[in-house]
């Protein structure tokens, strides 16, 4: 199994530093559906990494998280693109330290684990060099690309340093 992990703000939805934690200030990146599809397209399975320490300082609940990824999730199918998993830290080391925090390797292992995917046929791409770092972390390819800019443009690049 081949596995294209991408982190969610900035990435999937428009980055907002108020956090996102509900539908409606969910806001897709231009051109995440088509980037997607074509990730799909190549054969690989698509997992979101994310931090979301909101949970931590007590602005959210995981109960949000879940109920927002869901949402995402469901409309990602409504246009064909199934996502294995969405994995999120609820920590943040100002209230509690952990090890599945980025730049932590611990979300993407765990998924290289469960679905049996070798990371050396997986990617990840992130916005923050903590993203790279989680990835380098687990042996996975990580590329850095600018919040909430459209991956029309680089993914075909990405596939073809990962066909």
């Amino acid at each position: 199994m081949k596995i294209a992990f991408l982190d969610r703000d900035g990435i999937i939805n428009l980055d907002n530093p108020l956090y996102t934690y509900t539908p409606g200030d969910f806001h897709w990146v231009d051109g995440v559906m088509e980037s997607c599809r074509m990730i799909c397209e190549a054969g690989f399975q698509i997992v979101v990494i994310t931090n979301q320490s909101g949970i931590a300082k007590g602005l959210y609940t995981a109960a949000d998280v879940e109920a927002l990824h869901g949402y995402m999730k469901q409309e990602f199918e409504k246009n064909g693109i199934p996502i294995l998993e969405a994995y999120y830290c609820p920590h943040h080391e100002s209230v509690s330290l952990c090890i599945c925090r980025k730049p932590q390797s611990q979300m993407v292992e765990k998924a290289l684990a469960r679905f049996g995917a070798s990371a050396a046929h997986c990617f990840f791409i992130g916005d923050r060099q903590r993203d790279v770092d989680c990835a380098q972390g687990a042996g996975v390819k990580g590329y850095l690309v600018k919040t909430n800019h459209s991956l029309k443009k680089i993914i075909p690049g990405i596939l073809r340093n990962h066909s």
